[in-house]
């Protein structure tokens, strides 16, 4: 099954500083249709006006991935964790037992984040923070795994569920393909450009909800940044 929901279908909040576009049911989007993608729960869209963002609020049991596509996102948190994530960029909280955070767009220019949220396969546990480099070339024309609480896995920053979110850069007429097992939840947006997932054609930011496909093939039709989640 492949799913198209094109970004205009998507739960919309415009509170000035922030432009958000909800993939699943959030604050106060709410749709009995689109509540979770197996243990996929949010995925937002985000657009951070300068000099603005999240003032200091509280997590607990959530694997919070933020894909950084333009501008910088700046966080900092009660453990005395403090970074600055650049375009590109990843960056995972592991709210366990409970964190307060703030996320700041402190730049000139504006930022836009994908924000997506994991359910933790196990509730409670330390809170930590992290963030790392992610850079395009190596991930041109393959998925890289940017995060993973998979077994096995190598190379991406750690979550406590058993999903996996990867990156990939495909340039317009190539092709980038996933294999998976037909029981997982995957979902797919283009941050940027316009692809074909096997013959279904998906535009810049649209989501698509997949499963019960062994291969996914992405054809890029223009240059496109491609994230998606692999989720029990």
């Amino acid at each position: 099954m492949i799913e198209l929901r094109p970004f205009a279908s998507l739960g919309a909040a415009d509170h000035g500083w922030l432009d958000a576009r909800h993939h699943f049911s959030f604050a106060e989007y709410q749709d009995p249709t689109r509540t979770n993608w197996g243990q996929l729960r949010v995925w937002n869209d985000d657009t951070i006006a300068p000099k603005s963002g999240f003032p200091s609020h509280s997590h607990r049991d959530m694997e919070i991935i933020t894909y950084v596509r333009k501008g910088a996102i700046t966080h900092r948190d009660n453990l005395g964790n403090e970074g600055r994530t650049d375009a590109g960029d990843v960056q995972v909280m592991s709210a366990g037992s409970g964190i307060t955070h703030a996320e700041y767009n402190l730049e000139d220019e504006t930022t836009q984040i994908f924000q997506i949220w994991i359910i933790p396969d196990q509730r409670g546990g330390e809170p930590t923070w992290g963030a790392r480099p992610f850079p395009k070339v190596e991930r041109d024309g393959r998925f890289v795994t940017l995060a993973s609480g998979i077994a096995g896995d190598d190379g991406g920053l750690p979550i406590r569920s058993n999903a996996r979110v990867l990156g990939a850069s495909v340039k317009a007429g190539q092709r980038a393909v996933y294999d998976t097992v037909e029981d997982r939840h995957l979902y797919l947006v283009p941050a940027t450009g316009k692809v074909l997932i096997n013959d279904v054609e998906v535009n810049a930011r649209d989501g698509v909800a997949i499963t019960g496909l062994s291969r996914v093939e992405v054809t890029a039709i223009d240059d496109a940044e491609l994230v998606l989640v692999d989720a029990q």
